[in-house]
């Protein structure tokens, strides 16, 4: 099991990666610093990864990390995004999920547009 610390402005999170190519490729990265900008309740950001994802989604769950092809961004999930209905949690396109947020992952409203984020292997890992 791959966790990494997740660093931005004063949140500072473990999260989970799963066992799926991209997450690995993701994994080999890092570490990752990058500027943040937010979208509703979501916070997405460049990665120097370019992957084929395998399992596309069009909904997540609060707290999933995803990859999202089309901006070659990592995004973390934190609630309803500007197209969401309901209580469902809907990506601007399709997205692979490659983790999850192991706390609140409602820490990331205190993370504002142009804040820095780091990602690293966490310790131990």
């Amino acid at each position: 099991m791959k966790r990494i610390k997740i660093k931005a402005g004063k949140v500072e999170v473990v999260a989970q990666l799963n066992d799926s190519a991209t997450a690995r490729r993701i994994w080999e990265s890092l570490p990752i610093s990058a500027s943040v900008r937010t979208w509703g309740e979501e916070i997405y950001f460049p990665i120097p990864v370019a992957v084929v994802p395998q399992n596309l989604v069009d909904i997540v769950q609060k707290g999933d990390l995803a990859y999202w092809p089309d901006g070659r961004c990592l995004c973390i999930f934190f609630g309803p995004t500007p197209i969401s209905s309901g209580d469902e949690i809907k990506p601007a396109s399709s997205v692979e999920v490659i983790g999850k947020v192991l706390s609140q992952p409602e820490e990331f409203k205190a993370v504002s547009s142009g804040e820095k984020i780091i990602l690293q292997k966490a310790d131990g890992d």
